[in-house]
């Protein structure tokens, strides 16, 4: 404890002094090493988005979802880093013996090491997906039964937003399944229902006229990349004949192009008398119970007869 002497002497406070400013230029070099990182990692994100671009392959847009994922987990991997060693100088700075901290450190890593073993598949299958070009951030996918859109990607979870806003988390270890339903283009696929009563050619020949005029419109012009492909009758059902199409549109666009088509489609199916069978049910009132004969009930006499 120091006495009350050394208290009131200033020099008693000038190491202490110099530990807060090195502590906060400590703390002022790491956030500018971070900051550094965020303009190198973004600046390197366009350099290798334009350099792929030239090679050929990809579009843009598919490279672009790529190099964010990849420079999303590796921008948080360096601020673990980073931050990491500014920790252990600070704690060095307050005259701490960090030593035995590393050493307890180590051997506990070790320890824990043998019983996180889900930990070290989460890791390797986020690699893996990583570097496998099998899911980005921004796509909509199917994970495992679940469908939604991929919100984050680290190097041990995956983290995917429902359509009714749920959002699931998926440790990369335990992903068996994948629908990416957005990668380099996708598909719309219609399924029209008609009447047996009506000609089917004339039916395909309105669902292009309608395809045609979808095209020619904007947003849609710009979202679709190839002409309705009509596939022909696809089954002869119980009540119905189904006629299947479908539009080739550009990522996560086929949702605008498809809600598109069946309000055109019900429109133009009614202004052409084309017949949707859809179900019925006839609802019968309830029948009137009329008493026969021998339940009418029998009148007898005093004495019974």
């Amino acid at each position: 404890m120091p006495t009350q002497s050394q208290l009131l002497n200033p020099n008693f406070y000038l190491p202490l002094l110099f530990n807060a400013v090195r502590i906060a230029l400590i703390l002022l070099f790491a956030y500018l090493c971070a900051k550094a990182v965020g303009r190198l990692l973004k600046t390197l994100r366009h350099y290798v988005v334009k350099m792929m671009l030239k090679s050929g392959g990809e579009t843009e847009y598919e490279l672009e979802k790529r190099v964010q994922t990849i420079c999303g987990v590796a921008r948080r991997v360096l601020y673990a880093v980073i931050w990491s060693i500014a920790i252990i100088m600070i704690l060095k700075e307050m005259n701490f013996d960090i030593r035995p901290l590393l050493a307890g450190a180590g051997i506990v890593g070790v320890a824990v090491g043998f019983g996180a073993q889900s930990v070290v598949k989460d890791v390797l299958n986020g690699i893996f997906l990583l570097a496998e070009n099998q899911l980005r951030v921004h796509d909509v996918a199917v994970i495992n039964g679940k469908g939604g859109l991929v919100e984050e990607m680290n190097l041990r979870t995956t983290v995917l937003r429902g359509e009714d806003g749920a959002v699931h988390i998926f440790p990369n270890g335990s992903i068996q399944e994948i629908s990416n339903l957005t990668r380099e283009f996708s598909y719309y696929v219609l399924s029209v229902s008609v009447s047996y009563q009506e000609d089917t050619d004339h039916v395909v020949a309105v669902l292009k006229e309608i395809g045609d005029q979808v095209m020619q419109e904007e947003p849609y012009h710009s979202a679709i990349l190839a002409p309705l492909e009509v596939m022909g009758v696809d089954q002869l059902g119980k009540d119905a004949v189904v006629i299947k199409a479908r539009f080739k549109t550009l990522p996560s666009k086929q949702w605008l192009v498809g809600r598109e088509m069946n309000r055109r489609i019900k429109k133009r199916f009614e202004e052409a008398e084309i017949h949707m069978p859809f179900p019925t049910q006839i609802v019968q009132p309830p029948r009137e119970i009329v008493p026969t004969p021998r339940d009418e009930p029998k009148h007898t006499g005093k004495d019974g007869k």
